[in-house]
This record gives C-alpha cells, structure tokens and sequence, in this order.
C-alpha cells in the first residue's frame, strides 16, 4: 500500500510539471489539483508507512535533515545541470539561426554507444590487475563516451521526436527509461558478479 500510494504521488507530481511545461498554454487549475492530489497522497502514505510493523520507508529516517538534505542536492542538481547538458546545449549546436548549425547526425551516437563498448571490454582488463590510472582512464573514457556523448545525443533525440502538442512526452519517459535502467544495472551486474564470486573467487567475480 505505501508502494502505490508513493508511486502515486510522484505521478500526480510528475503530471503537474509536465503541465507547467507548456507555460503559457499550462492549465493552472489542473497544475493546482494535481500538487494537491500530490501532497495529500504523501500525507496519507506518511500515516501508512507509521503503522506498519514493517515499513518501507520509516518515516523518523525521512525526518532527518541528511535524508533531505541528500535528495535535495540530487533533485536541485539534475534541475540546474540536466536540462542544460541534455537539451539546450543540444538545442544550440543544431540551431540553424542563432545555433552552431550542426546535424543532428546519429553516427554521434553510434560512436558514443561504439566507445562505451569497447571502454567496457577494456574495463575487464582493469579489474584483472586494478591501479589508480586505469581506473581513471575508464572513468573518462566511459564519461566521454556514454554520458558526454550517447546519452546528450539520446536526450536529444527524444526532443526532436516528440510530438508538438507536448514536447515533454519523450524525455519525461526517457528520464524514467533512464532511472529504470539504473536500477537494473545494480540490481543485474551486482547480482551476476556476487555469483561468479561464489563461484570462483572474488578475481573472477
């Protein structure tokens, strides 16, 4: 119950930003409710969670200033840093009037996608013999390459093939395909290497 009741929340959230994007065309009224649905969600989801034995998030952890403190730098982050990286300077290296009148040429992304690869191959060679400089250089290469080049490029994508009537279909799902895909690297990677650990010792894992 408080799964849904959370999730439930955060998309009456989501909704209202998604609404607030379309600026002059946002229907406020709407923007009004849906915060509200939002924030009586959550209030009902903080008394679920305090009478369960077992809760799934203990609401004294939510009081602390490090919980709030941690997810706020996060969420003021991706606000100040996201949009910027993932569309605008985009937006202005294709722009063919007051941009640098790139294409949005996709071999950009192949190559970003083809380098993360081969970074990747290269990070099992690391993790035979691990030293500070390898160690480094996959973590340029791998930022370069996925989150410098593929993932600008795929964020970028999802602008231009968004429909005009809501320019934010795209990259809201994509943010989502993003977390999810995060959550399954841990859950995947860390799953399989614990396994051939068992298995075979900690080198082979």
């Amino acid at each position: 119950l408080g799964a849904i009741l959370l999730s439930a929340a955060f998309l009456a959230a989501y909704l209202a930003i998604n609404e607030i994007e379309k600026l002059a065309g946002a229907n406020w009224w709407l923007i009004a409710i849906e915060i509200v649905v939002a924030a009586v969600l959550f209030v009902i989801f903080w008394h679920v969670e305090n009478a369960q034995k077992n809760p799934m998030v203990t609401t004294t952890y939510l009081k602390e200033r490090r919980t709030w403190g941690l997810l706020l730098t996060t969420l003021l982050t991706m606000t100040g840093v996201f949009a910027v990286m993932n569309g605008i300077v985009p937006a202005l290296a294709q722009d063919t009037s007051v941009g640098a009148s790139m294409s949005a040429d996709r071999s950009t992304l192949r190559g970003g996608l083809i380098v993360s690869a081969i970074a990747m191959v290269f990070g099992v060679f690391v993790c035979q013999s691990p030293h500070i400089w390898g160690l480094v250089v996959l973590s340029v290469v791998l930022g370069l390459s996925y989150a410098g080049t593929a993932n600008i490029m795929l964020n970028g994508l999802g602008i231009v093939l968004s429909p005009e009537d809501n320019p934010g279909y795209l990259p809201g799902l994509n943010a989502g395909a993003f977390n999810l895909g995060a959550g399954l690297s841990y859950a995947i990677l860390y799953g399989v290497q614990q396994g051939f650990s068992d298995a075979h010792g900690a080198t082979m894992g």
